[in-house]
């Protein structure tokens, strides 16, 4: 077959096209390869530029006048007087950094010099490989002896909410130990991660019953067995303590109840087996510090799947940043899947909880909003 001399050209520059392009390709590829690297680089740089100029502000301080002028916020209302054996009587000013919402301490003597300061703290390193903090504020400081040493030693728990995420708007705590040394304070990290993992932090009496005291909430999230629970003083709601066989589990014991520490309830739901071993837990009261009131439990299918779901209802008490004390009633929905349950989110966001609801009735409000038809 004869090929015109045109369309051997043609031909020829187009084989060359793409040979040229097979070339150039995964030179491109490496190119953005190179590019993303330089993106991570630049954030880690900037990210050691800002920890380093936020380092330089803080050690810069050197009186309580140049708190302010280094870009902290003192939050007044937590200046404290303290004893201390290394400083002698000092005043605990507790001041936020205004960008990043990181809290240091700093100790003054009476006319303002500072002789110790700190921003090793829990609520510090929440956010992880990040400037931004979630603090906004304190809301306790206690003064106590926890380790028995005859120093005085400092409970801080701050109040705080993720601007981003999940969770983001939702208030919570964060709780911390700082105890006093030789040369001023140290924090023991595994202490301060048991009392944020466990529920510890939603009182200064309830960190200083775990770390004086030796009391602890830990069991409630580790247990394997109900004969676990109940001997280390979980306390069952026996008027809503029941059978019910679920699709995918079996026949469980509907186990509520909860442990008091320090005169906080921590209000639980266990799923237990024919064997007393624990093959799911809920933990229905979220952020509040308090059980005020266990309304009722139903096992019921919600969504629709054939399975039965659980719903919880409850009131409980949180303090407000003025320290009052307030309650509330909200509900938890747990849809039952083939591996275990899954916790609700899409109902919560559109079906609001009051004080006059009853267990029933969010049910039915439930099953409406995934299309079931209320009985009259």
């Amino acid at each position: 077959m004869k090929i015109s001399l045109r369309k051997g050209i043609k031909y020829f520059l187009l084989i060359n096209f793409i040979m040229l392009m097979s070339f150039f390709l995964p030179i491109s590829a490496l190119a953005l390869e190179d590019q993303e690297k330089t993106k991570e680089e630049k954030a880690r740089e900037k990210l050691l530029s800002d920890y380093q100029d936020y380092q330089e502000r803080l050690q810069g301080i050197e009186s309580k006048r140049q708190i302010d002028e280094n870009g902290f916020r003192i939050i007044e209302d937590q200046i404290f007087p303290m004893e201390t054996e290394c400083f002698g009587n000092v005043y605990l000013v507790p001041a936020m950094e205004k960008q990043y919402h990181r809290l240091a301490l700093f100790f003054t003597e009476e006319d303002g010099t500072v002789v110790y300061k700190t921003d090793q703290l829990e609520t510090n390193n929440w956010n992880t490989g990040k400037m931004e903090q979630p603090a906004r504020g304190i809301s306790a400081i206690s003064f106590q002896d926890l380790n028995r040493d005859g120093k005085v030693d400092i409970v801080l728990i701050t109040s705080c909410r993720n601007q981003t995420g999940v969770y983001a708007g939702k208030s919570y705590k964060i709780g911390d130990v700082l105890f006093q040394g030789e040369e001023g304070f140290y924090r023991d990290y595994r202490i301060s991660d048991k009392i944020n993992r466990f529920g510890m932090s939603r009182s200064a009496e309830s960190i200083t019953a775990y770390v004086r005291d030796g009391y602890s909430a830990e069991f409630l999230y580790t247990a394997t067995t109900k004969e676990e629970l109940l001997k280390n003083g979980f306390v069952i709601t026996e008027e809503q303590h029941y059978t019910r066989t679920f699709e995918k589990l079996g026949k469980l014991e509907v186990l509520p109840g909860t442990y008091t520490m320090a005169n906080f309830s921590t209000f639980m739901i266990y799923l237990i087996n024919e064997q007393g071993d624990i093959v799911w837990s809920f933990q229905p009261m979220g952020n509040f510090d308090n059980l005020y009131a266990f309304k009722g439990i139903a096992c019921r299918d919600i969504d629709g799947d054939g399975m039965k779901d659980i719903l919880v209802l409850a009131r409980y008490s949180y303090d407000e940043a003025n320290n009052e004390l307030r309650t509330q009633s909200d509900y938890a929905i747990y849809y039952q899947r083939t591996g275990g349950f899954d916790t609700d989110t899409e109902v919560k966001n559109k079906v609001r909880c009051t004080d006059e609801d009853t267990v029933s009735g969010l049910v039915d409000k439930a099953r409406a909003y995934w299309g079931w038809k209320t009985e009259s």
